[in-house]
């Protein structure tokens, strides 16, 4: 069975970092493409950064770029969000996502959550003084 499962969220001060894993159980890694989600109370889910299987290729939201950096190591099956400069509005549960390299289009990774397949239960980040 396919299984994702996020760890490394908490309370931090804003400017604060944190590294959030998510590590990968019954499946390799580098066949799928991972996405990192994110969703704040009241909102809806938001698409925050993706990481393709076959490449690579790292994408991210405008509100994140330059603040947050996706990563993977196929290796340990874990996939990873360095998140550094947090704002009160990082404040969210993030999820990480699968989808094999295969139902998607080569050379990128989705940036909807809908192409997404297998989920991780999520972890609170929380960014207040």
């Amino acid at each position: 069975q396919l299984q994702l499962g996020e760890s490394g969220g908490g309370l931090v001060q804003p400017g604060g970092s944190l590294r959030l894993s998510c590590a990968a159980a019954g499946f390799r890694l580098d066949d799928y493409d991972i996405g990192w989600f994110r969703q704040a109370p009241g909102k809806e889910r938001e698409w925050v950064s993706c990481i393709s299987g076959r490449y690579g290729s790292t994408h991210y939201a405008e509100s994140v770029r330059g603040r947050f950096t996706i990563s993977r190591d196929n290796a340990k099956r874990s996939a990873y969000l360095q998140m550094n400069s947090l704002k009160p509005e990082d404040t969210a549960v993030y999820s990480c996502a699968a989808v094999s390299v295969w139902a998607v289009l080569a050379g990128t990774c989705p940036a909807t959550s809908a192409p997404y397949v297998h989920w991780g239960q999520g972890t609170q980040v929380t960014v207040s003084s």
